[in-house]
C-alpha cells in the first residue's frame, strides 16, 4: 500500500506543477515549427495537415493537464484514478480527432501529419532537457 501512496503524492505533485502546462507550450511551439517548415517544403496542404496532426496531440493534452489542475486544487488532490482514467480519455479522444482529421481532410500530406504528431508527442523530452540545463 505504500506504493500507492508515492503514487498517488506525485500524482498530485503532477498535477501542480506547472510542468504540464511547459510541456503543452512546448508542443505549441514545436506545432507551429513543423507547420511552417512543412508549409516552407509541401505547400499549403502540408502545413494544414501539419497543423490539423499538432491539434490531433495538443487538444487533448491540453484538457488533460487542465483537468488534473483543476482537480489538483481540491482538498483531495489528484489521485492514481483520476490520472489513469484521464489519461485514457486523452487517448480516446487523440484517436477520435485523428478519424476526424483522416475523413475530414481530403488533401491531407500523411507525412507532415504523422511527423507534427511525432514531434508534439516527443516535445517533452525538451522540456525535461531544458529543465536541467536551466538547473545545472
Amino acid at each position: 500500500m505504500g506504493d500507492l501512496s508515492r503514487i498517488d503524492a506525485r500524482v498530485n505533485r503532477l498535477g501542480a506543477c506547472p510542468l504540464m502546462f511547459k510541456v503543452v507550450g512546448l508542443q505549441v511551439f514545436v506545432a507551429g515549427v513543423v507547420v511552417v517548415l512543412a508549409g516552407v517544403i509541401g505547400g499549403q496542404s502540408a502545413a494544414v495537415s501539419a497543423l490539423l496532426g499538432g491539434g490531433v496531440c495538443l487538444i487533448p493534452n491540453a484538457l488533460f493537464a487542465a483537468r488534473l489542475r483543476w482537480v489538483s486544487r481540491k482538498p483531495q488532490g489528484a489521485g492514481v484514478l483520476t490520472f489513469l482514467v484521464g489519461e485514457f480519455v486523452k487517448l480516446g479522444l487523440t484517436l477520435a480527432l485523428l478519424v476526424a482529421v483522416v475523413q475530414g481532410y481530403d488533401k491531407l500530406v500523411w507525412l507532415a501529419m504523422i511527423i507534427a504528431i511525432i514531434a508534439c508527442l516527443k516535445s517533452y523530452l525538451l522540456v525535461f532537457w531544458l529543465d536541467r540545463i536551466q538547473y545545472k
